[in-house]
């Protein structure tokens, strides 16, 4: 199998990952922060050192402002609806992700929040002037994607993180895709809020992610339970991470969460990027080659997280994934990619797209393969337009 779905989620995974996850579950997993013995201890010590090492890789000056959810949706939905009220107005792009997107229209309609989306170009791209003409007097979040899951864009958070920063409005990234290609620093990008998962190019599991909140930032907690501490109480405790943490963490998802980081933090970011760009430069140009290609994703490095979307103009993109997948061993991503606005923008909301999305174990051979793969269907696909 050539694996090419890493924007979805990242395979495989550092063997360092596999190994402390089945070492936690085998040693040392009980409930962190609960009962005082021994092997609650490791747990808890464990889930800190995460805590700690996450918090560093993102510049996050408090770890304990680093608040561990489930993946990126739940984060998004925290962040999302425990900062909203009846009458404020947020401004987002049509490159969002649903999980953006629901909870901001599930709002709109039952809250009476205000919403605003800005289009961009034909590729996504948000200018910065964008959001500030569409500021208004109620204006209280910008949501915006790091980068495009459809066909990764990258969009410009530090410029928009200081124009919410000179606005006084509260700037919610949502940065599924491009962390572990790309640096994400929340001091010098001005990020308030950010959502996260761990299963994509952070290259921990499934069923991990944060959510970072910037001292000053009030969220109101969607999720009661038990927290470990305050017990007594029976409200919620209203300290970080703690008022938005209930319930038993998943330790050996947090500790392979940490050791992804750490494998990405020795490999080097900014060499995993470089890889990434050799590969997209690599699809990119093959793929210009081939005839009947439509090109949806940018080549820049600037510009492009490490996914190419394309289409072939006389098939559908469900088919191509389709025959990749069957004839060739190759795993892409067809249709939608629960991005709808995203494809209204490109103008692809009929038949979606193929998404092609390299990881780091990715190699140039796996390309050469695929794009001989495409120049087969191509030419198949010649053949059959013949015919007709």
């Amino acid at each position: 199998m050539i694996y090419l779905d890493n924007a979805a989620t990242s395979y495989p995974k550092p063997e360092k990952v596999y190994d402390e996850m089945l070492r936690c579950m085998k040693e040392y997993c009980a409930n962190p922060g609960r009962g005082g013995h021994d092997l609650s201890i490791k747990s808890g010590r464990a889930v800190m050192e995460a805590r700690e090492a996450i918090a560093e890789f993102f510049n996050i000056k408090d770890p304990m402002r680093l608040v561990f959810t489930k993946n990126a949706t739940e984060a998004l939905n925290i962040a999302i609806k425990g900062v909203l009220k009846k009458g404020d107005h947020v401004i987002t792009t049509s490159m969002e992700h649903n999980s953006v997107i629901r909870p901001l229209k599930t709002l709109e309609r039952d809250m009476g929040i205000e919403l605003t989306i800005v289009s961009g170009n034909e590729f996504g791209e948000v200018d910065v002037e964008e959001f500030r003409n569409n500021i208004k007097s109620n204006t209280r979040m910008i949501v915006c994607t790091l980068s495009s899951n459809v066909n990764g864009i990258i969009m410009p958070i530090k410029d928009i993180g200081e124009l919410t920063r000179e606005k006084g409005i509260i700037f919610l990234v949502d940065a599924s895709q491009g962390v572990g290609a790309l640096e994400v620093d929340v001091e010098y990008m001005k990020i308030d809020l950010m959502a996260f998962p761990g299963h994509k190019a952070l290259l921990g599991p499934q069923g991990t992610g944060g959510l970072y909140v910037a001292n000053g930032i009030e969220i109101d907690s969607i999720l009661q339970g038990g927290t470990g501490s305050s017990s007594e109480n029976m409200f919620q405790p209203e300290i970080l991470p703690d008022a938005l943490e209930s319930g038993t963490l998943n330790t050996p998802g947090i500790v392979g969460l940490s050791q992804g980081i750490g494998f990405i933090n020795s490999f080097g970011l900014l060499n995993i990027k470089n890889f990434k760009n050799l590969l997209i430069n690599q699809i990119y140009d093959g793929l210009s080659n081939i005839n009947g290609v439509i090109i949806y994703s940018k080549k820049e490095p600037s510009k492009n997280s490490g996914i190419i979307a394309f289409n072939f103009k006389e098939i559908d993109s469900t088919e191509v994934s389709y025959v990749l997948d069957k004839g060739y061993g190759i795993a892409s991503r067809a249709g939608l990619h629960c991005a709808p606005l995203a494809h209204q923008t490109m103008g692809t909301i009929k038949g979606g797209i193929v998404r092609l999305s390299v990881g780091c174990f990715n190699t140039q051979d796996e390309i050469n393969m695929l794009l001989n793969a495409l120049q087969e269907i191509s030419d198949s696909m010649k053949y059959v337009t013949n015919i007709n």
